[in-house]
Formats: structure tokens, sequence, C-alpha cells
């Protein structure tokens, strides 16, 4: 008891912290953060995202803001994505490279105009991101500013977040399409709004002061927005097929391998770090991919469990849960690219035994209402 004590007397705790305690949120330890895993439970927080709405603190993930001259054009040099296109208003998921083309870190560059952008990046990669930028951004001509500690976010996710969350704001966010974001007043105060997340459904992240934000996080709730914890966040994403970094992606892993290859814009952009590796990988081919598998019974495979192809490891799981929404096991892997195809029969060894599992398109849920 002591030393789980210790442990979480080392851990940080956001803005929000306090009304997870309040709300009997059972906590644990996630990237040097103390955060909420469930409240009322896993499978109920995720059917309400799925059915209505659900709220998580992601005050943990790691906010940038970048201003000056070209920013654009400087972030263009990180990434693989052609940022160009970006109108004022409009965002970015995208990855950041090291030399080998492998992913530092998935992040969204929200494009804000005026030589302005804002970043949201993971939480347990958030250090490592703020020297990456730092080492190869001209801080001659751009201010970086690390608005993480200060800054509540919330992600308001569900078929209903636009409902629940209106009465709140003093804007009209009916308009703001996927992946649009805006500056609002929410409650009378300063709020950046934008229409993303990772759930697979509609809905927003909301970007406040500390004191708005237990104000938002309260009246959402009052309101009957379900809070969420880790546990539904992992499970919708999984879902969704959205990568998790540090486990479906890493420094080891390019886009290419890893499913992303719609955000590398090789034609239409000039060199960015990584660049080379990720020619010739789509010249040449990769060895490797990240595949869906759903197994064919109700066996879980998870994480580091291997996979076998004529009784031989081929490959490894990264990420696998049971889908609440969809009531069978689904996991992705890494394997090679010649197993790779849709319908693929394959194994996944779990405690000693093989179970049959086989390549299915991703993402394995698609919501119907998202926009």
């Amino acid at each position: 008891m002591a030393n789980q004590e210790n442990i979480a007397a080392s851990l940080a705790r956001t803005p929000l912290y306090q009304l997870g305690v309040e709300l009997k949120a059972r906590l644990t330890s996630f990237g040097g953060w103390e955060m909420p895993v469930q409240y009322s439970g896993i499978t109920s927080e995720h059917e309400a995202v799925r059915n209505a709405a659900g709220m998580f603190d992601i005050s943990h993930m790691g906010k940038f803001t970048l201003e000056g001259k070209k920013v654009i054009d400087q972030l263009q040099g990180l990434v693989p994505s052609d940022l160009s296109r970006l109108q004022a208003g409009q965002a970015q998921y995208t990855v950041l490279l090291n030399p080998q083309g492998g992913i530092i870190d998935d992040i969204i560059i929200y494009y804000q105009g005026e030589e302005k952008v804002a970043i949201v990046v993971n939480a347990a990669t958030t250090a490592k991101d703020k020297t990456w930028l730092l080492q190869n951004l001209n801080l001659d001509e751009i201010q970086f500013q690390d608005l993480s500690p200060e800054k509540v976010l919330i992600a308001l996710q569900g078929p209903q977040a636009e409902n629940y969350l209106q009465p709140f704001v003093e804007t009209d966010l009916q308009p703001i399409k996927a992946f649009g974001h805006l500056q609002a007043n929410i409650l009378g105060q300063p709020a950046f709004i934008a229409r993303t997340g990772y759930t697979g459904e509609d809905g927003f992240e909301i970007m406040v002061d500390p004191e708005v934000g237990r104000e938002l996080w309260r009246n959402l709730y009052n309101a009957g927005v379900v809070p969420a914890g880790l546990g539904a966040r992992d499970t919708l994403r999984l879902e969704a097929a959205m990568a998790l970094y540090g486990q479906d992606i890493d420094d080891n892993t390019t886009p290419l391998e890893a499913g992303l290859g719609w955000l590398v814009h090789l034609d239409t952009k000039g060199d960015f770090i990584g660049r080379s590796v990720l020619e010739q990988q789509k010249a040449n081919g990769v060895q490797r991919r990240l595949v869906g598998l759903q197994m064919q019974g109700r066996n879980i495979a998870r994480h580091g469990y291997q996979v076998l192809s004529a009784g031989q490891v081929v490959g490894e799981v990264t990420s696998g849960t049971i889908s609440p929404t969809l009531g069978y096991p689904v996991a992705l892997a890494y394997i090679p690219s010649k197993l790779a195809k849709v319908g693929q029969q394959l194994e996944v060894e779990i405690r000693g035994k093989a179970y049959p599992a086989v390549v299915v398109k991703r993402p394995f849920y698609r919501s119907k209402t998202k926009k």
C-alpha cells in the first residue's frame, strides 16, 4: 500500500482530477499522470459515446502554439503531409518523423491563419515532441509557447455531442466541419473548439482555462453527458482502428508500414525529414504492415501476443480487445506484407495455444453519424 501511495504521489494530475475523485473514478497511472480509467464501467461508457455522448479529461495531452514567419513552411519539413493545403480553420492529423522515417509522435496541427498554429500531441511524448520541435524550427522567426500546464482539454464525443455543447457556446457549432476549429466563447470565456476526436464518432475537443473547464465539465455532467475514462477511450479508438502511440506506432515504425500512407504526400510537397526512407519504401514496398484481425472465437489477442502462419511465428499483436459494439474480439498486428491481404487466415498464440484469426478491413467500426 505504501508503495502504491508513493507511486501516486509521483504522478501529475490535471486541473479536472478532483472532479474525477468526486465522481468516484477508478484511477490509474498513465504516461506519468494519475488518470481516470473508468467511472461507471468501460462498457457503459463506451456505449454512451457510440449512442449519445461521453466526455473525457484529456488535459494531460501536450498543447503547443507556434506563431511567426512562415510557420507552415517550417513545419512542412517535419511531417510527410502537405500542410500548404490547409486553410485557416482547418486541421491536419499527421506524424512527426525521425531521419529513419520512424514516427516520433502522431499529432494534430490546427492552422489558425495569420502564421499561427496550435498543435496537440500525446501526453507521454510531450517533452520529446517539444525538444524535437525546438531543435528543428528556426526560433529566430517563430514564437513557441507550451500551454500544456495551463490549459484544460475536454473531449466531448458522440452523435449527440453538438446538442450537449451548443447551450454553453455563443457561436453556432453546426457549420464546423470535421477537423474544423475556431475560437469562441464558452460560458462567456474564450475557448478553442475543434471538431476532432479519438473515438470514431462526431465530437469536439475543447481547450479552455482550468476554472472554465471545471465549470463546463460540471454543466455537461448535469446535462447528462457520461464521464468516460481511458478504458473506454481505448476500446473506442481500437474499434475505429486508430493507432495508439507506443503500441501500434513508435520510433521504429514508418507511416507506410502502419497503414498511414494517406498522410504521406510525396508528390505534392518538397523535402522533409524521413523523406528518402519513405520514397524507398514507396518504390520497393514495405516488408511488414499493420493489419486488422478478427478472432474466430471469443479469445482476445492482447498486445505482444505472437501471430502465426502455418505454425510459424510471422508477427505480433500490438493492440487487442473484445469490441463492445461488434461483440467479437478484434486486434491490430504487424505481419509480413505478403500475408496482409483481407481474408488471409492466420492464428494468434494465446497462453500457449493457437487460435484462428482472419485479416479484415480497417476500421472495424465506422460511425454512420460522423460529420
